[in-house]
């Protein structure tokens, strides 16, 4: 009899010993899904097209911003080229602050966070590195470019010199701020050297740029105006009325140079060298600068 009871007792003891295991393997098997999922929400995503680059948020997390002010005259190449750059380089977004060559000095001359600079005039460029705002070591000029008279594309005058401008039926003649806008420079010493700057005075409206310039004529609001050949290119609502002498202004060159106080040297340092290279300066070509040779 006892052997019996002794038994019982056996199986009831073993019973309970298997529930027991049984349940720490469930309570072992929870928490380590648990840990797992923990695991994997905390994990760095991965673009899954291919495992060993870093997700998106990762490159956001990373990111380097560059600002360039830049002339005016360059906004339509330097868009293009932003695009190819910033495909290129996920890691970097490029902003870009245009206005007159003078004003963009002014501005780096008071502290403004800018990386690069490329303007319309070596005078502008050379300013800064005698300040010793950016390293002359680290500056090249980049592009040269032309000075052209545009008209209204429906304007039926007849314009084919500096003298035309003289004549009654121009009213208003747009240059760019001369003490700002490199183009105004070169349009007031192109009309100092053929003795007609005194003459036209009381004519010209004055833009702060040389894109505000182009949008006086396409506008009608001037009968004339200087810009440069890429804004007349860039425009069918105006038409080159002449070519303004070459011999009477400057030679026009858009020189780069890196900021000395960037925070981003290096990235900096990238984009100067590749706005030099063939890739970039093909996209300037199309859109009619020339290249020093």
């Amino acid at each position: 009899m006892f052997e019996s009871i002794n038994r019982f007792w056996a199986w009831i003891i073993l019973f309970i010993l298997t529930l027991l295991v049984t349940g720490c393997g469930a309570s072992h098997t929870n928490f380590t899904s648990a840990a797992d999922a923990r695991s994997q929400e905390n994990a760095v995503p991965v673009d899954p097209s291919n495992p060993s680059e870093p997700a998106a948020s990762d490159i956001r997390a990373t990111r380097v911003d560059l600002t360039v002010s830049a002339a005016a005259s360059l906004t339509d190449a330097l868009t293009e080229i932003e695009q190819a750059y910033e495909l290129q380089h996920p890691s970097i977004e490029l902003s870009f602050n245009y206005g007159g060559s003078g004003a963009l000095q002014r501005q780096i001359e008071q502290g403004a966070p800018v990386d690069l600079f490329i303007s319309a005039s070596a005078d502008n460029m050379l300013a800064l590195a005698d300040k010793h705002l950016i390293d002359a070591a680290q500056t090249a000029n980049l592009l040269n470019n032309e000075l052209v008279v545009v008209i209204p594309a429906d304007s039926k005058l007849t314009i084919a010199s500096e003298a035309d401008l003289a004549q009654a039926g121009v009213g208003t003649i747009a240059i760019g701020i001369p003490e700002s806008v490199p183009a105004g420079q070169y349009a007031k010493e192109s009309l100092t050297n053929a003795k007609l700057w005194d003459a036209l005075q009381a004519k010209t409206v004055q833009g702060k740029d040389v894109r505000q310039v182009l949008q006086y004529v396409e506008t009608g609001n001037a009968d004339a105006g200087f810009v440069y050949r890429t804004d007349a290119l860039s425009s069918r609502k105006v038409a080159v009325a002449f070519e303004v002498d070459p011999a009477t202004y400057p030679l026009i060159e858009y020189p780069v140079g890196i900021v000395k106080a960037t925070k981003h040297p290096k990235e900096a340092e990238d984009l100067y060298h590749y706005l030099q290279s063939q890739e970039a300066l093909d996209v300037f070509d199309q859109y009619g600068f020339s290249v020093p040779k």
